[in-house]
C-alpha cells in the first residue's frame, strides 16, 4: 500500500519505520525542516511504563485545586474563549472516578509495556544510540504522607506485574547517590527498575535517518487538508500539490483534530503545555544517574549523557508557545533543591511543547470510521514511552495482521461518532 503519514515526531517516525518494514510505500510529511522539532524535541526523556497512568483520577479535582494555589506548583490554567478547552476539561472531570481510572489505566499499561519491549528489540537489531540508560526511575517522596499515599499505586503495579521497589531514605541514596547531599529533604521513594531514559529527539532523528532508505521524508511541507472521494480518504492537499495514497495516518499530535474535524472525525485531543530546561553536567557526583521524579512538584530530573534535562509542569493554555520566564521557576527550584551541585541552571536552555492529551488518558491508535484514514495521537506525556509500541500495532492493523496485543480499546471508536 501507498501510505502518507502526517507528522515527523517520534510517533510519526516510529509509525513510518514499522510500516516500511511491513513492506508498504511510505511518505512522511511535516511542516518543519526536520524530524522531532516540536513536542518530541526536548521532553523529560523518560521511557516509563510504570508511570503510565491517567491524569484523571478520584483525587484529581482536589489535587488540582491545591496545585493551582502552590508557589512553583505543577499546574496552571489560562482560561480562553475556546469551546474545545472547556469541553476537554469537562470530559476529564467525567473520568475522575475510581471506576473510570481503573478502566483507563488498564488500557494504558499494556501498550506502554509492549512499547518498551519494542524499543529494546529495535535497539538490539539496529544498534541505535540516543543517550539511553536502563537504570530505572525513582519517584521521590518528600513527605510521609506522599509515601503512605503511594499504596494505591503500588497495588496497581502489583496487579499488572510491574516490578517495583519501595525504598526508605537510604534505599533512595543507594539508587541515586547524589541525593546523599540533601537526605533531609525526602523520606523515601518508589523505584521502577525496568524503566529507561533517553533523548527522544536524538532517537527520532537517528531512526528517521535509518528509515530514509525506504521512507520518503518530505520536510517543509504543510498539510492543509485531507482529500475525500466517495466517502474514503484518497490523499492530502499539501502546500501546492495534492498527494494521493491508499491510506493516510494522522500523527500530528495536538494539531490532529484540525485535519480530522473537517472529515467528520472528532476526537477530544487538546494541548497541555509542558516545559523543560537542559544544562550541561558540571559535577558528575552531584548529578542524577537516571530519572528522579520529584513528587511534590511533578517534575522529572533526567540524566541524558553529559546533560541534565528537567521537565514538567502542565499548563492548559491552548496553542500558546510563548516561553514566560515565570515558568522556569518550578523547574529550577526542583533541580537546585535536590541536585544543587549538578550544574548551572541560569544558563540552561528553555523549551516548551504541546502534549496531545486525551481526557481519559489512553492514546488513540487505529482506524477511524472513514475508510483509509488512521490515527496515532493523544499520547499526552507518554509519547516517548508508547511510541514504538503504537507504531508497531498501527502497522499491524493497517497490514491486516494480528497485533501482538489487543488494542481495540485504543481505537477512535471508543468516543462514539
Amino acid at each position: 500500500m501507498k501510505i502518507l503519514i502526517v507528522g515527523s515526531g517520534v510517533i510519526g517516525v516510529t509509525s513510518a519505520w514499522y510500516l516500511a518494514r511491513a513492506g508498504h510505500e511510505v511518505t512522511v510529511l511535516d511542516r518543519q525542516p526536520g524530524p522531532a522539532l516540536e513536542t518530541s524535541n526536548a521532553n523529560a526523556g523518560e521511557v516509563s511504563p510504570g508511570y503510565s497512568s491517567p491524569w484523571a483520577g478520584p483525587g484529581m479535582p482536589r489535587k488540582a485545586a491545591k496545585w493551582l494555589m502552590m508557589k512553583n506548583g505543577p499546574l496552571a490554567i489560562r482560561p480562553r474563549l475556546d469551546p474545545a478547552m472547556w469541553s476537554w476539561l469537562l470530559k476529564m472531570l467525567g473520568n475522575c472516578s475510581a471506576e473510570r481510572y481503573a478502566i483507563n489505566k488498564a488500557r494504558m499499561v499494556p501498550i506502554a509495556e509492549y512499547s518498551r519491549d519494542c524499543l529494546r528489540e529495535l535497539r538490539a537489531t539496529t544498534g541505535i544510540a540516543y543517550d539511553e540508560r536502563t537504570r530505572g526511575t525513582l519517584q521521590l517522596f518528600r513527605t510521609q504522607e506522599q509515601l503512605d499515599g503511594s499504596a494505591d499505586d503500588v497495588e496497581v503495579l502489583k496487579e499488572f506485574g510491574v516490578r517495583h521497589d519501595i525504598l526508605d531514605r537510604q534505599g533512595c541514596i543507594d539508587a541515586e547517590p547524589a541525593l546523599d547531599f540533601v537526605s533531609e529533604k525526602f523520606v523515601g521513594g518508589l523505584r521502577l527498575p525496568q524503566d529507561e531514559t533517553g533523548d527522544c529527539r536524538i532517537f527520532t532523528e537517528r531512526l528517521a535517518a535509518l528509515a530514509s532508505a525506504a521512507v520518503d521524508f518530505r520536510y517543509g511541507t504543510t498539510v492543509e487538508s485531507l482529500v475525500l472521494d466517495g466517502g474514503r480518504i484518497v490523499g492530502v492537499k499539501a502546500s501546492d500539490e495534492t498527494l494521493m495514497a491508499d491510506a493516510v495516518v494522522v500523527a500530528a499530535g495536538s494539531y490532529s483534530p484540525r485535519l480530522l474535524d473537517p472529515v467528520g472525525v472528532r476526537l477530544p485531543v487538546y494541548p497541555v503545555k509542558g516545559y523543560s530546561i537542559t544544562f550541561p553536567v558540571m559535577n558528575d557526583a552531584a548529578s542524577p544517574v537516571s530519572t528522579v521524579m520529584d513528587e511534590t512538584y511533578k517534575i522529572a530530573i533526567t540524566r541524558l549523557g553529559d546533560r541534565v534535562r528537567v521537565g514538567g509542569t502542565a499548563e492548559i493554555s491552548g496553542f500558546d508557545l510563548s516561553l514566560p520566564v515565570s515558568r522556569r521557576a518550578p523547574l529550577e527550584h526542583s533541580v537546585t533543591d535536590l541536585f544543587p551541585g549538578a550544574g548551572r541552571v541560569d544558563g540552561a536552555s528553555f523549551w516548551c511543547g504541546l502534549r496531545p492529551m486525551t481526557p481519559d488518558g489512553p492514546p488513540i491508535v487505529g482506524a477511524t470510521r472513514v475508510q483509509g484514514l488512521y490515527v496515532n495521537t493523544g499520547h499526552g506525556t507518554l509519547g516517548w514511552t508508547m511510541a514504538c509500541g503504537s507504531g508497531k500495532v498501527l502497522a499491524d492493523v493497517i497490514s491486516g495482521c494480528a497485533a501482538d496485543i489487543d488494542v481495540s480499546d485504543l481505537e477512535p471508536g471508543r468516543y462514539g461518532r
